[in-house]
């Protein structure tokens, strides 16, 4: 029993506008992120907006903890659903293999390429807090090496939206 947790709490610097919002093939990425967990997942939050297609929450312990913030909230949340594991992608996932929880399991496990994009079983949620509440960095691969967690390489990456020309490529590549 899985979570699908987007996690959509960054600033969108890079970007220059909201990149939630920003449009692929007729939808915004927020939508399409929230569709593609969908199948895979008992239920879908959206971490890091008061505003979504799905049910939010907050970052844990507060905003702009980047998204280990967000994995936090998301394995907070689906222990108190007694679920196993949060499945993240972040909002700008666009080209993830269709059998994507299969290749993360068992978890603990990340795409190398992308260390957002895991499966995080909610018994690492102490190991998560702690990194969180200490003073090392906040950061998806010092979680990966805490907890052992498997990276897993794929052939096609899938794309990283960081900018509109990223959008455009994604556009190009992806046909939409």
């Amino acid at each position: 029993m899985i979570l699908g947790a987007v996690l959509a709490g960054g600033r969108s610097s890079r970007f220059g506008s909201d990149k939630a919002l920003a449009e692929l093939g007729g939808d915004t990425l927020l939508a399409r992120a929230v569709d593609l967990l969908a199948p895979w997942c008992e239920d879908v939050v959206v971490v890091g907006r008061d505003s979504a297609p799905a049910p939010t929450i907050r970052d844990w312990p507060h905003a702009d903890m980047g998204p280990l913030g967000g994995i936090a909230a998301a394995l907070r949340h689906a222990r108190e659903l007694e679920l196993e594991a949060v499945l993240s992608i972040g909002v700008d996932a666009v080209g993830l293999p269709d059998d994507l929880p299969h290749l993360l399991s068992p978890a603990p496990a990340f795409l190398d390429s992308q260390p957002v994009i895991g499966l995080w079983p909610t018994t690492v949620l102490a190991a998560v807090e702690r990194i969180l509440e200490g003073d090392d960095k906040h950061s998806m691969r010092a979680l990966a090496a805490a907890i052992g967690a498997r990276a897993v390489k794929l052939g096609a990456e899938p794309a990283n939206i960081n900018t509109p020309a990223d959008l455009e490529a994604a556009e190009k590549h992806h046909g939409l």
